[in-house]
């Protein structure tokens, strides 16, 4: 609409630039003098209404290939989309290139709402304004909005982006990790480029038995979530004896011994009270009668086995099955390809009265699942071919529990994808990430990610593998060959 508007000003102005230069000069006198004061008024009248239309309905053109000068595409809608007020003092560095890109980056996005308010400062000519909001480096951006105050130390829209998620969440949340039963650990950033097993990441294959990464950890997930302003903690439900008030989420990322009766007792509680869980349950997780109940309970029972899917898995491992196709559900809106290095499968079964459980991603209708142990070759231990469900999401009210109060969760045949060695590639960030701002309440969460570093590399699925090696190795060549042998026999003639 904007480069619309532009447009029909400049046409304006060219017809009545066209216009001036064929004004007939006129008699002598007065009769002349009126003409040109009139024209002249006129031309003066357009030209301002000219700039104030421009003014008012900017458009901005960005020639480049890298976009260098347009706002990243999520920082344009989150500042859009925002339903409060957001004031933002920018103090840059004038010698900084980087700072005075960012600085007008910031003035663009300025434009996009009114709600965002954008001033920039330079701290070595207004060091008192600098003083004021204590800040005492450059590059430094200070968010205000609801009585809340973010600084974010960078030339990056994207992270000053961040920042606005930050400053514009309502109230503090919290997710909280379980400890006590091998889980994976926040505080490790670990992790590896390479599969483990003799058939790829392979959990029970022939001549491996369940593969323990014990150099897993959460850490890159743990900081993507402080970036969007999300509390993390410990807890341990054997010493705690209950879910901390504080805790928003819980979430139990690949515990490997079982539960006791007390932390499912814990953890029923939690649920039942408003509460909200994140259930990654990988292969070697021993399900405990009273799990099994509380799981059944949400409408989900977890089976034993690995799916492998000969379909849709990863580069060539059958075993790191691949999803590309969701069901509907606010989780999975927008998501891409994700996969799961090897994944238990789930089934749904009737819930308690007063909750709704509904798929989120299931393996190909060629999957099948073998026993932890079984040899890859050894057909008769295979179950009948068909899709497997991989994760489910259920929401409801506990029989007793008190008004008003409905629990939220989540539950999940693996942890390994939300694990460092794999939370950047594909839509793994982006499942996990929207399956907790999901279970914290938020609807709508937010289209900016917090970046991840990740060495490059081009991720592709078997059927894609297989598709490039039909029309590189076989096609191609093929195509060569039949039109070399076409012009041998015209020639032979």
């Amino acid at each position: 609409m904007n480069g619309l508007l532009f447009a029909l000003v400049i046409a304006a102005l060219g017809v009545l630039f066209t216009a001036a230069l064929r004004v007939p000069v006129g008699r002598p006198g007065w009769p002349r003098w009126v003409g040109r004061g009139l024209l002249t008024a006129g031309a003066v009248a357009a030209t301002v209404a000219a700039n104030v239309a421009l003014y008012r309905n900017d458009s901005h053109f960005d020639l480049t290939a890298s976009r260098a000068f347009t706002p990243t595409p999520e920082v344009e809608r989150l500042v859009r989309d925002l339903r409060a007020d957001v004031d933002l003092v920018y103090f840059y560095q004038k010698q900084d290139p980087a700072a005075r890109n960012a600085k007008m980056l910031l003035e663009i996005l300025a434009r996009e709402s009114p709600r965002f308010h954008v001033r920039t400062v330079d701290p070595d000519q207004y060091p008192g304004v600098a003083s004021r909001y204590g800040v005492h480096a450059y590059n430094v951006a200070v968010l205000e909005s609801g009585g809340r105050r973010v600084q974010v130390n960078s030339t990056s829209d994207r992270d000053i982006g961040l920042g606005v998620v930050r400053v514009t969440r309502a109230e503090p949340k919290t997710v909280c990790f379980a400890v006590g039963h091998g889980e994976y650990d926040i505080d490790n950033m670990e992790y590896h480029t390479h599969f483990e097993g003799t058939h790829g990441h392979s959990h029970g294959g022939e001549g491996t038995a369940v593969v323990l990464m014990e150099q897993h950890g959460l850490g890159r997930l743990r900081r993507a979530l402080e970036s969007l302003g999300l509390g993390t903690r410990k807890v341990a439900l054997a010493t705690a004896g209950r879910v901390p008030a504080e805790c928003t989420v819980l979430v139990d990322a690949g515990p490997r011994t079982r539960y006791a009766p007390p932390e499912v007792e814990a953890l029923s509680d939690f649920l039942s009270h408003g509460g909200a869980a994140l259930l990654l349950l990988d292969l070697d997780f021993p399900v405990e009668p009273a799990m099994a109940r509380l799981l059944e309970r949400l409408g989900v029972r977890v089976g034993d086995g690995v799916v492998v899917d000969p379909q849709e898995h990863y580069f060539t491992d059958e075993q790191m099955v691949a999803v590309t196709s969701y069901a509907p559900h606010a989780i999975t809106r927008g998501l891409a390809l994700s996969f799961f290095p090897g994944i238990r499968p789930l089934e749904l079964v009737s819930p308690a009265p007063g909750t709704t459980v509904v798929p989120l991603a299931s393996s190909s209708a060629e999957s099948h699942v073998r026993p932890l142990g079984a040899s890859p070759r050894d057909d008769a231990v295979r179950t009948p071919r068909g899709a497997r469900l991989l994760a489910a999401a259920a929401l409801g009210t506990w029989t007793g529990a008190p008004a008003g109060t409905p629990f939220r969760a989540v539950v999940v045949g693996d942890a390994d994808f939300a694990s460092n060695s794999f939370f950047p590639y594909m839509s793994n960030a982006d499942l996990v990430l929207s399956a907790l701002a999901w279970l914290v309440g938020e609807e709508r969460p937010s289209t900016l990610k917090p970046a991840v570093e990740v060495l490059p590399r081009v991720a592709l699925t078997g059927r894609q593998v297989r598709g490039i090696f039909g029309v590189t190795v076989i096609a191609l060549p093929g195509l060569a060959a039949l039109a070399g042998g076409v012009l041998w026999w015209r020639r032979r003639r």
